[in-house]
């Protein structure tokens, strides 16, 4: 299956539970483990869980390897790793304090100052 078409599957996974603030990161020029992070917030252990289970499930059905799933246990935040596509469910705090974006999103350009003449 393609990147792209796992992205979908990912993100209609997460729409379909209510995940709230969800973000693609192209990860590429970062690492090469995987391909795509998806990032998602949702309100409560119960919701989290739900989510993390739901996008695992669908994106087995699509054909992606499930490689693992970690954090079930606590449910503040989970991790499913399915190879080229790593999907990140958290609650708004831990979100805002590990800011995942801010990390791996691709550096601003630096602009220089034009020399003086």
């Amino acid at each position: 299956m393609r990147l792209d078409q796992l992205q979908e599957v990912a993100v209609a996974a997460l729409e379909d539970i209510k995940a709230r603030d969800i973000e693609v990161i192209d990860v590429r020029p970062q690492t090469s483990l995987y391909d795509t992070m998806v990032i998602a917030s949702a309100d409560s252990n119960r919701q989290v869980k739900a989510l993390a289970s739901h996008v695992r499930d669908k994106l087995k059905e699509a054909g992606a390897p499930i490689l693992g799933v970690e954090g079930e246990n606590v449910g503040e935040w989970i991790l499913v790793d399915a190879g080229d596509i790593v999907v990140h469910v958290m609650q708004p705090a831990v979100r805002a304090y590990y800011n995942l974006e801010e990390l791996w999103a691709p550096p601003a350009p630096v602009r220089r100052r034009a020399a003086a003449a």
